[in-house]
């Protein structure tokens, strides 16, 4: 059961599971903390596990005011201080490791290591016209049922989409009890799309792993090739057959391999 965290005073819904070494999950764009369940339910006996909603996803506001990366990040920092949390493994995911990539390099000593999933340091022009059409998408769309089938075309494998993942992920969202406004939808985008972090990537200290999906259309294998290539010693792996999603997708095979990550963080290996 989850419950509203004060962090340096911003509300942030917040759900933990497990024991163990500490991880801070942090969603994309529009995600509840409920998108890493595979994750919670499947790592959280070995590790304690912080998922959360960022500020206008799910149950935490969006307050009146400026919006971008960097205050999300900011909102991060301040979670793992509110809970006593010294340090933590970070995964990120999308827009989520945006701002992992920003707590790692404006609170390097919150961030034990980083997993960057689906990532991308500067976005380009494909990207860009991607999102600007997702903001008129969101608009337009006949209703919020089109709107996912639409999305989602951009986030899952065609194996999701023949296997009946994708109608069951889009039935649960539209369940889904606190579903985000199109305004939040829209300012959360364009915080997203403002995120530039190419030039400082080289700070980063933390151990890192970068994940890409071989046939993910949002941020595809040569975006992610390049935020590992900047980062000192980051590994850098493409999960074959994979799109944008593979940690709900595959959640056994990616839990596996960020497991084996952190172990190896954990034990100096």
């Amino acid at each position: 059961m989850g419950q509203m965290i004060n962090a340096d005073g911003v509300e942030l819904w917040v759900e933990r599971r497990g024991q163990g070494p500490d991880v801070l999950l942090i969603a994309g764009l529009g995600d509840p903390a409920e998108a890493w369940q595979a994750q919670l339910d499947g790592l959280a006996d070995r590790y304690r596990l912080t998922a959360f909603d960022n500020r206008g996803a799910g149950r935490t506001p969006l307050p009146e005011g400026p919006l971008s990366v960097p205050r999300m990040a900011d909102d991060a920092a301040a979670l793992l201080r509110a809970l006593r949390v010294p340090a933590a493994h970070v995964a990120g995911f999308s827009g989520g490791s945006f701002i992992a990539q920003e707590l790692a390099l404006r609170h390097p000593d919150v961030v034990r290591s980083l997993v960057l999933m689906s990532t991308v340091a500067r976005p380009d022009a494909y990207f860009l016209a991607m999102t600007r059409f997702w903001h008129w998408m969101v608009e337009r769309a006949p209703d919020e049922r089109a709107m996912l089938e639409a999305f989602f075309l951009w986030i899952y494998t065609p194996r999701a989409h023949a296997d009946g993942m994708v109608d069951q992920f889009v039935e649960e969202t539209l369940a889904f009890e606190h579903s985000q406004s199109v305004e939040d939808f829209q300012r959360q985008l364009a915080a997203f799309t403002g995120h530039d972090t190419l030039d400082r990537l080289g700070r980063i200290t933390a151990p890192t792993l970068v994940l890409t999906g071989e046939i993910d259309l949002a941020t595809p294998p040569r975006l992610g090739r390049v935020v590992a290539d900047s980062i000192p010693d980051a590994e850098f792996e493409v999960l074959p057959g994979e799109a944008h999603q593979p940690f709900q997708e595959v959640p056994d095979v990616f839990n596996a391999g960020v497991d084996a990550f952190w172990r190896g963080v954990d034990t100096g290996g």
